[in-house]
């Protein structure tokens, strides 16, 4: 089976995989949620396959619901799940991380090969390439900092990257709790993946 938890806001629901970070898809009620995440399971795949992971879900079971806010129905995951709040063994941890990392990768490699005016939403809406990068960095920057990790402003792909291995190294090691920090390690490093991924398949789709 395949754990999820669903995130309720007044207008939407994430449905998100507990096992699977950044594996995270919303619709207008709960069937419509768990039926986009199932849908996004062949494109999750290939992320998992980047980490060298083998993925099979189950069928999706649900396993906790939490409240949502102004965040969920603005299209955002913003709740912790009780899971959330677990120990965090160093190979589940590692798992997450490398996870991670190919979003990261398959990211950067979408954003070097997309044009850079891409196709716009029903209301002619939607970042450019160079715009939706520049949002995913910076979002992250300061997701970051939920998790204990501050840099200042970026001046180059390098500083980007830096910041990448700090959060990798954060959030790659086992952890017991209870955490200082605003977000858990589970939390983070869901948040940061669901957030890459998100914007990854919206230029995937929008270049084509």
């Amino acid at each position: 089976m395949t754990r999820i938890y669903l995130e309720a806001g007044a207008k939407k629901v994430f449905a998100c995989s507990l096992e699977w970070p950044g594996w995270c898809r919303s619709g207008k009620s709960e069937e419509l949620a768990i039926e986009a995440l199932a849908h996004y399971a062949p494109r999750y795949a290939v992320v998992a396959g980047r980490a060298g992971l083998p993925f099979a879900p189950g069928e999706p079971v649900v396993t906790e619901r939490v409240k949502g806010g102004a965040t969920t129905d603005f299209g955002a995951i913003e709740q912790h799940a009780r899971a959330d709040h677990e120990p965090v063994s160093a190979e589940t941890a590692a798992r997450d991380v490398a996870l991670m990392r190919a979003a990261w990768q398959l990211f950067d490699e979408t954003v070097a090969i997309s044009p850079e005016e891409l196709r716009k939403g029903p209301r002619g809406g939607g970042r450019d390439r160079t715009k939706m990068a520049a949002h995913v960095t910076e979002a992250e920057r300061n997701y970051a900092r939920q998790l204990g990790v501050r840099h200042p402003p970026y001046t180059s792909i390098a500083d980007r990257d830096a910041l990448r291995e700090e959060l990798a190294a954060v959030l790659g090691g086992p952890s017991q709790g209870p955490w200082e920090t605003k977000w858990t390690p589970r939390y983070g490093v869901r948040r940061i993946t669901w957030h890459v991924l998100d914007h990854l398949w919206e230029m995937e789709d929008r270049s084509a």
